[in-house]
């Protein structure tokens, strides 16, 4: 079993930034890719970001381009996504996810096995 703990959520106002961390813990040595996804109110959970442990290879989705860096901390097992110039359609949980076995479609939630409880952001105009 993997344990996926989320912080660094916040309230921020538009063009600001936060940085959320998210820590593995327990059965980690065959984790292969981390990624973020969040659930604004009422709507499908979506990809933002992904990284794989071994080559350090980044994903992002179109609306984060530019703005959001994924990265990692392999010693500390920790992944972060550092959000810049954040907009009120940034607004959402943040879920951290943790993908074990061959890197598969790191865009896909399905694709993950386990994932953290979610951390808020909430961004005002």
């Amino acid at each position: 079993q993997v344990q996926l703990v989320e912080s660094g959520g916040g309230l921020v106002q538009a063009g600001g930034s936060l940085r959320l961390s998210c820590a593995a813990s327990g059965r980690t040595g065959s984790g292969s890719a981390m990624g973020w996804f969040r659930q604004a109110p009422g709507k499908e959970r979506k990809f933002v970001a992904a990284i794989t442990w071994g080559g350090g290879i980044t994903y992002y989705a179109d609306s984060v381009k530019g703005r959001f860096t994924i990265s990692r901390d392999n010693a500390k097992n920790t992944v972060f996504l550092r959000m810049n110039s954040l907009k009120p359609e940034d607004t959402a949980i943040y879920y951290c996810a943790a993908m074990e076995g061959l890197v598969a479609n790191v865009t896909e939630d399905d694709e993950y096995d386990y994932w953290g409880q979610g951390t808020q952001v909430t961004v005002s105009s």
